[in-house]
């Protein structure tokens, strides 16, 4: 299979992979360059949470709006004296090389604006790439290939993966 569109490209890219679904919610690692121990995730929310900290940890991309919250922890309040410099430690090729037992994905994310995100996923498994406009997107387009690893296809398609 030509392996076209398997590339990371932004210092942010990560791969995620899901090896099973409980209770109609994924559960698998993704990786980064930035460490070799890939983070667990035991469901959308999960991921989503830990992704945005990473993205956080290493302030890219920028977010577009602050977050928002009910209780501001004094942390929050302080002001942000400067960035602890991030060394890559896994090469691509090694970050592409990780994969799911359901499925494998490359996220992308470009901009943060919005409170959502915006970027490029490509599901490894099929070598299909799609850019997504916000993270519900992102969300629908990967329960939407896993549905179709799982022989669920019988719902209709809101999103697809269309090449570009």
């Amino acid at each position: 299979m030509e392996r076209s569109q398997w590339y990371i490209g932004t210092p942010n890219g990560v791969v995620m992979c899901v090896d099973h679904m409980a209770e109609n919610q994924p559960e698998g690692k993704f990786y980064h360059a930035y460490s070799r121990e890939g983070a667990e995730f035991g469901s959308v929310e999960q991921l989503l949470v830990r992704l945005e900290q990473f993205y956080n940890w290493i302030n890219y991309p920028y977010p577009g709006t602050n977050d928002r919250t009910f209780i501001q922890s004094r942390q929050d309040r302080a002001p942000q004296t400067g960035l602890t410099e991030r060394t890559k430690i896994m090469k691509d090729e090694e970050l592409l090389s990780r994969h799911g037992e359901l499925g494998t994905f490359i996220i992308r994310v470009q901009q943060r604006q919005n409170s959502s995100w915006q970027g490029r996923i490509t599901w490894m498994d099929r070598n299909k790439t799609v850019r997504f406009r916000s993270i519900w997107e992102m969300i629908k387009l990967v329960d939407n290939a896993l549905d179709t690893v799982r022989g669920q296809e019988d719902r209709p398609e809101e999103l697809n993966w269309q090449e570009e």
